[in-house]
């Protein structure tokens, strides 16, 4: 099938079906879920998010948000129970293939999605690439503008910080950052941070990867910047360590019936870290993160038990 041929009459009615069906469930379920939430500070401006948003590497790179309707359909589920579980906050690249058009394909549709709190990133160098780019994204997410640009891997941040700087003054977005991911390039990344005034950092945290404790987090904290976890889940690898085990009896205390809430609840209850962006492409896993939202952290002590157990694995 071309690109832009649209998908054959039978998809387009099952992918309707199920949006029409879910849209009840999402529209009631919505307030409760937001409502009892946990909720983070912007050290920025005081407004507050939940800790938990969505990322979209590799998982929503699913065509251009025409094509494969079943697909679509599926990632319509995922951000339908992203939102009845009381996230906002959703993260994409250009880097991440379709993301970006299908969420701006996606995100009209759903109910709840008027509390979506819009994250991107800038990846090329150059201003006049940068800002082409950003322009590209805006389009494709179908917004008046976004909440968050982040210089994406720090590539080029020196050019792109400026211009950064210059849309916020003019209100095209509301708050600016910097990216890195699987515990690259920490020393240029501190050296930013102490240089230059950022509203959010996105950097890997998880309970195998901790790095972050010892110098990140707390300059996080000294300068005044949101922190966005990406990987929480080590890519997936967390889980192969513990395939097959049960949950240790100290979940119940937290109200997890999951190891993903469980390393989730771990991630969150850094003092430093604002909100957590695990990726999935399965409504029922976005459900499972979702529940790490409600009930209680763990506490200091609490915290070393998990570690201690997960390192025993």
């Amino acid at each position: 099938m071309p690109a832009d041929a649209a998908p054959p009459p039978s998809a387009c009615s099952r992918l309707r079906r199920r949006l029409l069906a879910a849209l009840a469930l999402g529209a009631t379920g919505l307030g409760r879920a937001a409502a009892d939430a946990l909720w983070r500070p912007l050290p920025a401006s005081g407004e507050r998010l939940p800790a938990l948003g969505m990322g979209t590497w590799i998982t929503f790179d699913v065509g251009d948000g025409r094509g494969d309707a079943e697909a679509l359909a599926a990632r319509w589920a995922v951000l339908q129970a992203f939102f009845a579980g009381g996230g906002r906050l959703i993260d994409s690249s250009p880097m991440y293939g379709s993301a970006e058009a299908v969420l701006g394909t996606l995100l009209p549709q759903l109910p709840g999605a008027a509390a979506l709190f819009a994250a991107t990133k800038v990846w090329t160098p150059g201003r006049w690439l940068g800002e082409r780019q950003m322009a590209r994204s805006l389009e494709l997410w179908g917004l008046p503008r976004f909440d968050l640009m982040q210089v994406h891997n720090l590539l080029d941040w020196e050019t792109h910080l400026p211009t950064l700087r210059r849309m916020k003054a003019e209100g095209a977005l509301r708050y600016l950052g910097i990216t890195t991911s699987h515990g690259r390039r920490h020393d240029d990344f501190a050296a930013i941070m102490r240089r230059e005034r950022l509203d959010f950092v996105q950097f890997t945290y998880n309970i195998a990867h901790r790095e972050a404790e010892r110098r990140l987090l707390p300059l996080a904290a000294e300068r005044g910047c949101a922190v966005i976890v990406n990987r929480p889940f080590d890519g997936g690898g967390l889980f192969h360590r513990v395939r097959g085990r049960p949950l240790p009896g100290f979940a119940a205390e937290l109200g997890c019936a999951s190891w993903a809430a469980l390393f989730l609840k771990f991630v969150l209850a850094h003092p430093a870290v604002t909100c957590a962006i695990p990726a999935t492409s399965r409504a029922d896993h976005m459900r499972e993160n979702m529940a790490a939202l409600h009930g209680p952290l763990p506490d200091a002590a609490l915290r070393r038990r998990m570690l201690a157990a997960f390192e025993a694995l």
